[in-house]
């Protein structure tokens, strides 16, 4: 199993940046493609961005296409996401994720960070 633990939340004015990261513990986490997930307040949990075990394939939601970036560090066991021009609807609890085993679906996740943007 991996334990994912997040940060880097925060408020920030519309057009502002932050950057998350998420410290997994775990041998596996090499091997074991990340991603990130958001939930706004009454929505589901949607996909944000994925990148596979090595950094060599990333995925965006359209939503956040050329202003997110998904990264890893393995030597740190840590993934990042780099966002850029925040917009209000990019409110939520940021979710990092982990995909164990490669069943193809996220099943390990960390606790949450909020990110809000204000207009």
């Amino acid at each position: 199993q991996v334990q994912l633990v997040e940060s880097g939340g925060g408020l920030v004015q519309a057009g502002g940046s932050l950057r998350l990261s998420c410290a997994a513990s775990g041998r596996t986490f090499t091997t074991i493609t990340m991603g990130w997930l958001r939930q706004a307040p009454g929505k589901e949990r949607d996909f944000v961005a994925a990148i596979t075990w090595n950094g060599g394939s990333t995925h965006y939601a359209d939503s956040v296409k050329g202003r997110f970036t998904i990264s890893r560090e393995n030597a740190k066991n840590t993934v990042y996401l780099q966002m850029n021009s925040l917009k209000p609807e990019d409110t939520a609890v940021y979710y990092c994720a982990a995909d164990v085993g490669a069943t193809g679906d996220f099943n390990s996740w960390g606790q949450g960070t909020q990110v809000t943007v204000s207009s």
